[in-house]
Order: structure tokens, then sequence, then C-alpha cells
């Protein structure tokens, strides 16, 4: 099942729904009202794309329960509230970001919240598998190696102080690149440094992994690497070479 929304994510809600003992019945309630009654036109929550325990060892279902069900749930709540009643109820979120700046802190760090979310959650799967043959040339090309690639994005996440991001992005020059960003930015906002396409994307704020590896962050980045969905990151570099997006 495909669930297609202003930002063309893809499969969302598809899994978690149909995954035996992946919720409760109330959860499953809840994200049914979730996706049929948001409250703003355009924007609404999306369901997980798989069961809370897809993803163990590597990501265990606590973590998964309370960063799901509370923390984006409440970024969404609370951007769906900054927005009420103003033209961003409409505004595809690119759009939202591309001035950012201008909406105040509310709708930066609460849109972040909850886009960097979708996009976190799409480009995880327990399936996981591997680089396009397109994709890995660019990665090699840009950082010499496909192991290069990795340790340089395990460097931008371990060492991003305190809460952020760390993200592969294709930027306007058609380059890969990684980045790193604080709090709920993210490359499509015009508030950071290196702007660019969001390929893939790992959380390393401290509720991301803090019950299963505590301080260990270096670990549970590790560990990401046994998840990612490199289907739909083939697919967002696909799209992002011709100028589109995917998410």
């Amino acid at each position: 099942m495909k669930r297609r929304h202003f930002i063309s994510l893809v499969g969302l809600g598809a899994a978690a729904a149909c995954a035996p003992g992946a919720k409760s019945d109330s959860n499953k309630q809840e994200d049914k009202k979730a996706l049929k009654t948001a409250p703003v036109s355009g924007h609404f929550f999306p369901a997980l794309p798989y069961a809370y325990n897809a993803l163990e060892p590597h990501i265990d279902v606590e973590t998964m329960e309370l960063h799901y069900d509370k923390h984006h749930r409440g970024y969404f709540k609370k951007f769906s509230a900054a927005i009420e009643d103003t033209s961003l109820e409409t505004t595809a979120m690119r759009d939202v970001f591309a001035e950012v700046s201008k909406h105040g802190l509310a709708v930066r760090n609460n849109g972040g919240g909850y886009y960097n979310h979708m996009l976190f959650w799409e480009n995880m799967s327990p399936e996981g598998g591997e680089p396009s043959a397109r994709l890995l040339s660019h990665l090699v090309k840009n950082f010499k190696s496909f192991d290069a690639f990795k340790d340089a994005f395990f460097k931008a996440a371990k060492t991003r102080f305190g809460s952020g991001w760390a993200w592969l992005i294709l930027t306007d020059d058609r380059e890969l690149k990684i980045v790193s960003t604080a709090n709920q930015d993210n490359p499509l906002m015009d508030v950071v440094e290196t702007k660019g396409i969001p390929l893939l994307t790992i959380d390393v704020w401290e509720h991301a992994y803090y019950l299963n590896y505590q301080n260990k962050r270096g670990n549970y980045i590790n560990a990401f690497w046994n998840v990612v969905n490199w289907k739909v990151v083939n697919k967002r570099f696909e799209k992002a070479l011709k100028g589109e997006w995917l998410g």
C-alpha cells in the first residue's frame, strides 16, 4: 500500500498497519485518525512504514515507540498550531523552508522536527539494501570510496555537538556532500550554510538512541548502516539529478 502527499513520501503507512503485534489497537486508531483528520490542509502525520520492532536489534522497540509517538507527533502538533490560519497551511514544506527565517522559531523548529523525522523513518528499513550502481559511482567520485563516504558520514554525525542531524545531500552543482545541522534544521532551510536536496539522514538527538546505546553515539551510528533503506536513497538520488525531489 502506498500513500502520497504533498512531499511525495513513498510507502508510509504500509507495513506498520499490517505487521503482527506492531501497535496496540489504540495506537492504530490514533494513526488512522491522524491520517484522515489532519488539523491543517496539506500536512498530516504519517504512519510508520514498518512495525515498531522491525529494526531490532539495531533500533529497539521502546525507542521507536517513544521517538515516533511522543517526539515526532509532538513536533507535528506544534507545527500545526504554529501555522494555523496562515498561508503556510497549504504551502509545501520545501517552500516553507526556503524562507523559514521569515516565519519564526516555532515554524523553524517544529516544522523541521516534523519533516526531518518523516525522512528519517522512510530512509530506514529492515530489508536494508545497497546503493545503486549510479549512486555508488557518485559516492566514489566525491568521497574516493564507499568506506570513505561512511567514515565521513560517521564523523559528521558523531561530532555534531549537542543535538542535531547528519545528512548526505545533492547540492545545486550536482555534487554529493555530507553536512550536519543543529537542532531541527535541515539542508533545505535558508538559514543553513550549505543547502541541498536531502538523500539520507540520521537523527543524533539523544532520544534517538540513548535507551539502547546510552552515551555511545558511535555504536548507534554504526548500527544505523544495517537498516539504511537504500531503495529510497537511490530513488531520491535519481529524482535529485533531474532537479526534482522526493521527501
